[in-house]
């Protein structure tokens, strides 16, 4: 993309990428498709295979009430209680870089979509199974999610965006990143979650200051 831009770095599985996705909805509700999103998968936790501990409960769910009070937004705790839930980050990345393949602003929906389903409505979004219900509700080819999915090339495009996401020195989740400007040049809008008022008031902000 040449024209201005946003990306967001970010994880379907990372509890203040949940809270930041009202503001992601707001960005969309203020500029609609003259400012673009790309998501780009940060790479929380890729590739976890140790079942959580209860003390590793604990403190997931304790950051989870942080972003509650800060956001008002719903949390189902039960959804860690799975017997020998591993909180793998990768499949729902890759879920939501197969969609991506249909478009970035699909992308975006779907990211929210598994959010909701993962920290509202108890739902395993380590499945491949509720990972493909959960693009099929947007109107993705069930059978086509499965099969690119599974595929080694997704993996490998999955694992590139936390290469990406690594080479451009993002440290934390969620990071907003608006460019290019008249230099070509892309800025941080917010590392770390910010509501929307001040993230859209300096979107405007930025738009102005290259358009004149």
């Amino acid at each position: 993309m040449n024209a201005p831009h946003l990306i967001y770095f970010a994880d379907p599985m990372c509890s203040w990428c949940y809270g930041f996705s009202p503001v992601i909805e707001d960005i969309h509700r203020a500029f609609g498709r003259a400012l673009p999103i790309r998501v780009v998968m940060g790479g929380l936790r890729p590739g976890t295979d140790t079942p959580m501990t209860d003390e590793a409960k604990a403190q997931v769910t304790g950051h989870w009430r942080h972003v509650h009070e800060a956001t008002g937004l719903p949390f189902d705790e039960a959804v860690l209680d799975r017997e020998g839930f591993l909180y793998d980050t990768d499949p729902a990345a890759r879920a939501v870089v197969v969609v991506r393949r249909e478009g970035e602003e699909l992308a975006a929906g779907y990211l929210g979509r598994l959010q909701r389903a993962f920290y509202a409505e108890n739902r395993d979004v380590t499945s491949a199974e509720t990972l493909a219900d959960l693009a099929a509700e947007l109107g993705v080819d069930r059978e086509r999610f499965l099969a690119q999915w599974d595929a080694e090339d997704a993996k490998m495009e999955t694992w590139r965006d936390y290469a990406i996401s690594q080479r451009a020195g993002v440290t934390g989740f969620p990071t907003l990143v608006a460019g290019p400007n008249a230099e070509g040049a892309f800025g941080v809008v917010t590392r770390g979650y910010a509501p929307s008022e001040p993230v859209v008031a300096t979107l405007r902000d930025w738009i102005s200051s290259i358009a004149a």
